[in-house]
């Protein structure tokens, strides 16, 4: 049997698209989301030409999410350049609100709301959180000064590094981290670069006890970071 089509929402929301260039130049610009889905959307206003295959960043709000190209078109003068995208696997949806509450007749409008179809089994050992955990990037040779940033997710065994500038995959790294007042350091290999977007980094060389008091680390991170429903408050 034919495969069903995901429900889609005709909307024109203002969001952020940031990345690489076709000609891999960096870019930040403002452009909209329009015909909206649980996994994907078409985007228009686009300045920069993209090709199929690229990974760019999309903000909405406060939210954002790393999407692939599927296609590009050139729309003409006042559209510019469209471009429908599929949310990376394990990214947010940014526009669940707007698809439950703007979904037509006939669609669950529910927040919670499951596919049909069943999920692909995630294979990673750890769920990866979205928590700002802080860490410390190094080239392992001690060749130029150390990178102090903040990880956009991470789980027990690696994270994604958000930056304009991701280093090459393959590349090995030395990563340093605080579990508690505990710090550890791991040598570590860029296993994603996504141009103007960032990098997937894999922590090689902690043990398993290490992960585990890592995924802990970042659950209680998340944990935290829900809002909490305040009952008879005065």
């Amino acid at each position: 049997m034919p495969k069903e089509p995901e429900p889609r929402v005709d909307v024109d929301l203002s969001i952020r698209v940031f990345g690489l260039d076709a000609q891999g130049h960096p870019f930040s610009q403002k452009a909209q989301a329009r015909n909206i889905s649980q996994h994907g959307a078409k985007l228009a206003g686009l300045d920069k030409q993209l090709k199929p295959g690229d990974v760019v960043g999309v903000q909405y709000g406060e939210q954002k999410a790393r999407c692939k190209v599927i296609w590009v078109v050139d729309a003409g003068e006042v559209q510019k350049i469209e471009a429908g995208v599929k949310m990376v696997e394990g990214q947010p949806c940014l526009w669940q609100k707007e698809i439950a509450t703007t979904a037509p007749p006939g669609i669950d409008r529910s927040v919670s709301a499951k596919p049909k179809a069943k999920p692909k089994e995630d294979k990673r050992k750890f769920p990866r959180q979205r928590v700002p955990f802080p860490l410390e990037i190094r080239d392992p040779q001690g060749v130029g000064a150390p990178m102090k940033t903040r990880a956009a997710d991470v789980n027990g065994r690696g994270c994604y590094v958000e930056t304009m500038l991701p280093l090459p995959t393959g590349k090995i790294l030395s990563v340093t981290l605080w579990l508690g007042s505990k710090k550890v350091t791991t040598p570590a290999i860029v296993r994603t670069c996504d141009g103007g977007v960032g990098m997937g980094i894999e922590f090689t060389g902690l043990d398993l006890a290490t992960q585990e008091l890592l995924q802990q680390e970042v659950d209680a991170m998340a944990a935290e970071s829900k809002p909490k429903n305040v009952k008879g408050a005065f």
